[in-house]
């Protein structure tokens, strides 16, 4: 404060301090909004790489197709099995399911439609390897014809 005071005190005695002075708050200011400004870019474009890297996921879907005959039983064993994946195993980030209802009547004979996200290729490394999810299979195994999988990074 004091030293504001003797600024203002000089700059009223001379001309020259006074353009000293103004030269040196307009410095001050650009310096101020350049430095804001170069901020305002960095969080700008570590926002940008947070989103990107945030809006990626990892889909795995996972079709069955059941042997015929198979108990309405055993298939709700086979769901519930399923749908317990995603509290045991923390890397699933996502999780759904449902039964084909398509008119279409191209299914060729897959009922059911597992969809799970995952945040990397190293959770789905640790998800397909897991005691749990091995566990699954043997609940599945048994009642399965045959099984569809396709993974891949969703894109907006």
């Amino acid at each position: 404060m004091r030293l504001l005071a003797y600024f203002l005190y000089l700059v009223k005695k001379s001309n020259t301090m006074k353009l000293k002075f103004i030269t040196l708050l307009i410095c001050c200011a650009v310096g101020f909004v350049t430095l804001n400004s170069c901020n305002d870019q960095d969080n700008k474009s570590s926002s940008k790489e947070n989103t990107l890297k945030n809006d990626r996921v990892l889909r795995h879907v996972v079709l069955f197709k059941f042997k015929e005959g198979t108990a309405k039983e055993d298939i709700q064993k086979v769901e519930d099995a399923f749908s317990a994946l995603p509290n045991k195993i923390p890397q699933i980030t996502g999780y759904e399911w449902g039964t084909n209802n398509s008119p279409e009547g191209l299914d060729k004979g897959f009922t059911h439609c597992f969809f799970l996200s995952f945040d990397s290729e190293e959770d789905r490394a640790i998800y397909l390897p897991h005691p749990d999810h091995k566990a699954f299979g043997a609940v599945l195994t048994p009642h399965l014809d045959d099984v569809l999988v396709l993974d891949y990074w969703m894109k907006k």
